[in-house]
């Protein structure tokens, strides 16, 4: 995993984790090198739009082209790996997150992973952000070049675990670019969940499936989380 870390923060306490979660091909690194999220993060925090967060990008395991943060085998856990694994080392790394509120965000697989993991595991999140998110498991095969393995289809829906979870569900945010080619299917699953009378922000703006796109949206990722902070704190 590759971490960023503002400076200041050991005297400070239960400083909010945010898990960002990368697309095929990529790794704990992709966030960073190829988007920039610490020098977003680090202009927002200057500016006072959010307060010091820790930014954890981890690997999702490297199997194959992609994971999709799920469960393979009974060696290859992605999910428990980024939902105990990873953040029981931040903690432990890092004593002023404390008891800290997470988030969780990512794009394309990672988008799918953020949605599915945020939904399924609904109590541990404060947030969820998908950006150019793959909505249904399905839609991997597009993007890896072997075919991508037939899972637990109740296990793995999205949907179906937003609605066993509906009454705990976090804030959700759904970013698009009209340009996107999985575009359709994130207009599908907003409607989807309109239906199902589901709050969630749901925003397509111009852009293709691109880091240029990711690397502009993930402040509106950042300043969604700062939002429900502000939102909680106020009540």
């Amino acid at each position: 995993m590759s971490l960023f870390v503002p400076d200041g923060l050991p005297s400070m306490s239960n400083v909010p984790i945010v898990l960002l979660l990368h697309g095929v091909y990529g790794s704990h690194w992709s966030w960073f090198f190829k988007g920039g999220a610490h020098r977003t993060a680090l202009r927002l925090i200057q500016a006072g739009r959010i307060r010091p967060v820790v930014l954890v990008a981890p690997s999702d395991g490297l199997w194959k082209d992609g994971t999709a943060y799920i469960r393979h085998e009974e060696h290859r856990d992605y999910e428990s790996w980024i939902c105990s694994d990873v953040l029981g080392y931040v903690r432990q790394m890092l004593p002023c997150t404390g008891d800290p509120p997470i988030f969780i965000a990512g794009l394309s697989m990672g988008g799918y992973g953020a949605l599915r993991l945020g939904a399924k595991r609904a109590p541990l999140f404060r947030g969820i952000a998908a950006l150019s998110a793959i909505t249904r498991l399905d839609e991997m095969n597009d993007f890896v070049r072997a075919p991508f393995p037939a899972m637990d289809r109740k296990d793995h829906d999205i949907l179906a675990w937003i609605q066993l979870n509906r009454e705990r569900l976090p804030p959700i945010r759904i970013d698009c670019g009209r340009e996107d080619p999985l575009v359709e299917g994130n207009r599908r699953f907003h409607r989807e969940l309109q239906q199902r009378h589901i709050a969630h922000d749901y925003c397509e703006s111009s852009g293709m499936h691109s880091w240029a796109f990711w690397r502009e949206h993930i402040s509106d990722a950042l300043l969604f989380f700062e939002a429900i902070l502000t939102a909680s704190t106020a009540s």
